[in-house]
């Protein structure tokens, strides 16, 4: 029996659900992930989870809000005048922005509402509040030299 172990190397694909089992993301869409045993290149439970595989097993592993992205904060969705931004591209709902936190720390926005005066965006991850879901598949086993 071969199982991953800490520094080893894993393909896996996956199937992202939130709490209610609506699918938002999967393997599909951007082709087996690898990820390397111990990095903290994912969350724990899954580096956990993948460690009692085998190449061919499946998994779920449910992760509650507050160990995924966190509760959502309200003081992270914030008004822009439209002033501050770019003529072009036109903002529309969905759109990303880049910006910076008030402690100089980069952060990704995203437009929820397009008014005459201004935008609002949320600085939440879009998975904030949610529970997840990753249900996995162990592909390939690669041994740390």
């Amino acid at each position: 029996m071969t199982t991953p172990s800490n520094g080893d190397t894993v393909t896996i694909d996956y199937v992202l659900k939130r709490g209610d089992g609506q699918e938002v993301g999967n393997t599909a869409q951007v082709g087996p992930q690898q990820v390397q045993i111990g990095s903290g290149q994912i969350f724990p439970q899954i580096e956990e989870a993948l460690t009692g595989m085998e190449v061919g097993d499946e998994k779920s592993v449910a992760i509650p809000c507050d160990k995924a992205f966190g509760p959502r904060r309200d003081e992270l969705v914030i008004d822009i005048p439209r002033a501050n931004l770019p003529p072009e591209p036109a903002p529309q709902p969905g759109m990303q922005l880049n910006a910076q936190s008030p402690d100089g720390q980069p952060m990704t926005l995203f437009i929820v509402e397009v008014g005459d005066e201004s935008v609002k965006a949320d600085g939440n991850h879009p998975l904030a509040g949610e529970d997840i879901t990753f249900d996995l598949t162990l592909r390939e086993i690669q041994q740390a030299a």
